[in-house]
């Protein structure tokens, strides 16, 4: 892991031009991020051989599907709502739930501040400041909860990546998690 992380920070380095305070952030946060997400390097798992199946279409054939496939997902890609099962019939905000902001900002401190501030300063994520109004109540829960699938959809996330260098992880966070983060970011943002 040691071996990959040199080898990324040193791409990184010579690819572009990062500030000092960015790059030195990158390399006191990525320890953090690896203990924050769980990483597990150290441990063996056991790998079992799989048959290998042949196909009969030519690879050749098979690409020109996948990359309508993959124009239909992006042009039926909606930048309000996100990737996910959330949307405006499922998560509803009103009125500021004190509670919920609380709780879920004890999930940030132990999940989330590791790579972002709730300031508008970048740490290795960008600064949570303003999130709530820049995007949905279901968009936040799509991306807190399916990262993955947005990051490859998402024009301004992807935008966004080319910034920061690290692909926010998948924290498998519950439904109720990810919606007292949300609250949290709508306190901070000063809901009421």
């Amino acid at each position: 892991m040691l071996k990959v992380y040199i080898t990324f920070v040193t791409k990184t380095i010579n690819k572009k031009i990062m500030r000092k305070t960015s790059l030195v952030a990158l390399l006191l946060a990525m320890p953090l991020f690896y203990v924050a997400c769980a990483g597990d390097e150290g441990k063996k798992t056991e790998t079992t051989e799989t048959a290998t199946t042949e196909t009969t279409a030519p690879a050749e054939e098979a690409a020109p599907a996948e990359k309508t496939n993959a124009a239909s997902d992006l042009a039926a890609y909606d930048p309000k709502r996100g990737e996910g099962k959330y949307d405006e019939t499922n998560v509803k905000v009103g009125a500021l739930d004190k509670a919920m902001a609380d709780k879920g900002k004890a999930i940030s401190e132990t999940k989330c501040f590791s790579c972002h501030k709730t300031t508008d300063e970048q740490l290795v994520g960008p600064g949570w400041k303003g999130v709530s109004e820049r995007h949905t109540a279901y968009w936040l829960m799509n991306f807190i909860t399916n990262p993955d699938a947005m990051l490859v959809k998402d024009p301004k996330l992807q935008e966004q990546l080319e910034i920061c260098l690290v692909r926010m992880p998948n924290q498998n966070l519950q439904e109720n998690e990810a919606r007292e983060i949300v609250e949290y970011m709508r306190a901070n943002d000063g809901a009421k």
